[in-house]
């Protein structure tokens, strides 16, 4: 059985083989493992931290075995409105999901990296590796998502900082931490509306949605067009891709490590740190006085 109280070096934590095989986002793996939807050779386990060998024991989440994963996948999607960012829906519910655009051959292993509203569209993020899932999603690391939100009416400076204001108290009240929460600008005024560019770090698009509403200023069309330098370009509603090399490279950079232990830029060397000193003039020796090789 595996042991609840064994050091780190003893095995792997169970969540993280979770989330390796592809099973979902590590903190999802660990909500499942405290409602006992994981067994370890046989048992139940409830109680974390957990650790496990992967090649020795075995492992079943929701009464299916855990296989690793052969490889990492990471898909692109664009989701439609009204689609729902889960691997399945609530029993009854036969509302449409994600997984259901996606006929990757790894499709039954990939899981969404964080959620997207049901009404709202724009980029997912699939994969099978749960340990770049938790940066991205983790408050910690900050990786922010860029929305493009279409308003009813025009915005000027004064409603935009009411807008700040209003998330800055929202994100206080549900927790969040207060720096580096929002990025907000105008993209576009059109007749009767306005885009907005919106980046979230912690705040939800929900509560994004709700603070606009209580400001009248009702949301017409949410869109997400970025996840850290991940762009959506290209890309039809309803279609997926899998990442090039340079955007997993890029994502991965993003998500590397938290803020408070990413390298400040170093400043640029200034091309002269002082005024300089005048120099003195060189002293001119005497020359010395040829001699005749043949004296």
């Amino acid at each position: 059985m595996a042991s609840s109280t064994s050091p780190a070096s003893r095995g792997v934590r169970l969540q993280r083989v979770l989330a390796d095989a592809g099973v979902a986002a590590r903190r999802v793996c660990e909500a499942m493992i405290e409602q006992g939807r994981v067994r370890v050779n046989g048992e139940v386990v409830r109680t974390l931290p957990v650790f496990v060998d992967p090649a020795r024991d075995r492992i079943e989440a929701d009464g299916k075995p855990v296989v690793a994963a052969s490889r990492h996948v990471y898909v692109m999607l664009h989701k439609p409105e009204r689609m729902l960012v889960t691997t399945a829906d609530e029993p009854g519910m036969d509302r449409a999901t994600i997984m259901e655009l996606v006929d990757h051959p790894a499709a039954a292993r990939l899981f969404p990296v964080g959620r997207l509203d049901f009404d709202s569209s724009g980029l997912v993020l699939l994969t099978n590796d749960g340990d770049l899932a938790h940066r991205l999603t983790h408050p910690r690391y900050e990786v922010p998502k860029t929305y493009h939100v279409l308003v009813r009416g025009g915005l000027d400076e004064a409603a935009l900082g009411a807008v700040r204001e209003k998330m800055r108290l929202a994100g206080a009240r549900d927790g969040d931490a207060p720096h580096g929460r929002l990025g907000l600008a105008v993209g576009a005024r059109e007749p009767g509306r306005t885009i907005l560019e919106v980046t979230l770090r912690e705040a939800r698009n929900r509560q994004l949605r709700d603070v606009l509403k209580h400001l009248g200023m009702p949301v017409k069309k949410l869109t997400r067009v970025a996840l850290g330098p991940l762009r959506l370009t290209g890309l039809a509603s309803g279609r997926w891709r899998e990442l090039t090399r340079e955007e997993l490279r890029d994502l991965r950079a993003a998500a590397a490590q938290p803020p408070d232990r990413r390298a400040a830029p170093r400043p640029p060397k200034a091309r002269f740190a002082e005024s300089p000193r005048p120099r003195s003039p060189k002293k001119k020796m005497p020359r010395r006085p040829r001699r005749d090789r043949h004296a």
